[in-house]
């Protein structure tokens, strides 16, 4: 049931109207890690610069997540800056410096290959690409985006949509790269460009999956107070993944399962500065949440 994540690890500054964190640790396939390591062994591929701390990776590795793929380059690791505004859906980006995560060229290790679960976290669509070719053994391959490769490297992502079976966007991106208004019409847009399945997320309003026999709309966790919803979305996908990965099928029942399991792990993410909330949370923590969770979205 392994599962591999290949994707950015970073260093983020966090401003929001109630307080602010430096220098927290970040990045899709880190949030992805955290999220997803409550249900099953995580491979993780990724590029960190010099200044890297050793104990981030040893908490990584705490988790049960393989760093054997993460690369170590002349430079600074990935930094991000972003401020929210007071409803939480502004984000103003206040600085970006790729460091060594700007030409990283992915390289997957012979003995992590074989991985049958793969996500790819968001990242340009060639590296993505690179990345997947390397992947031998693959079952289940769900891909991440955003709107800046839908409008600088379309053509790049209408390729890979073609090698993967699933695609997490948000209601803004899916209407970008297929030009619909209606959500609905928009994910089955989505559909029609390769992918076997779509998660179209919807922040506090929720998510919905449409695909291969299945269409499933659920709400977002009630959260009470949010203090930082960065890596949300990350949380959500390794949320989804891990527990894909770990029913090893992809059955309507897994995925719709998977959606709740998606939800809960963001909902966590979302109570907490960088991983904060994540590092301190148990599977059985997880499993109340599923279970409160459940019994909203039930008769």
């Amino acid at each position: 049931m392994s599962l591999l994540v290949i994707g950015s690890i970073a260093f983020d500054k966090i401003e929001t109207p109630y307080a602010s964190r430096d220098e927290a640790i970040g990045g899709a396939a880190v949030y992805f890690s955290y999220a997803a390591a409550h249900f099953a062994p995580i491979r993780l591929i990724g590029v960190i610069g010099e200044d890297f701390p050793g104990e981030q990776i040893q908490k990584l590795q705490d988790l049960g997540v393989d760093t054997s793929g993460v690369e170590t380059a002349a430079g600074e690791t990935f930094r991000w800056a972003g401020r929210y505004e007071a409803d939480w859906n502004t984000r103003h980006t206040l600085e970006t410096r790729l460091g060594v995560f700007e030409h990283w060229d992915p390289k997957v290790p012979a003995d992590l290959r074989d991985a049958r679960y793969v996500f790819l976290a968001n990242a340009a669509p060639a590296v993505q690409a690179k990345a997947l070719d390397q992947c031998t053994n693959a079952d289940f391959v769900m891909v991440d985006t955003m709107n800046l490769w839908i409008d600088i490297a379309k053509e790049d992502l209408l390729a890979l949509l073609k090698r993967v079976d699933g695609i997490v966007l948000n209601d803004e991106e899916a209407r970008m790269l297929t030009g619909e208004t209606n959500l609905i019409q928009a994910a089955r847009g989505v559909l029609k460009l390769g992918p076997k399945y779509v998660v179209l997320k919807k922040g506090e309003h929720g998510a919905f999956l449409i695909g291969e026999g299945v269409h499933f709309s659920m709400p977002a966790y009630p959260v009470e107070k949010v203090v930082d919803p960065t890596g949300a979305g990350d949380c959500f996908a390794g949320g989804f993944m891990g527990y894909v990965a770990q029913a090893q099928n992809t059955d309507p029942t897994t995925l719709k399962r998977a959606m709740l399991y998606g939800t809960v792990t963001a909902s966590f993410c979302v109570e907490g500065f960088s991983v904060e909330e994540l590092e301190r949370r148990d599977r059985g923590m997880v499993e109340a949440r599923f279970n409160e969770l459940l019994s909203i979205t039930s008769l």
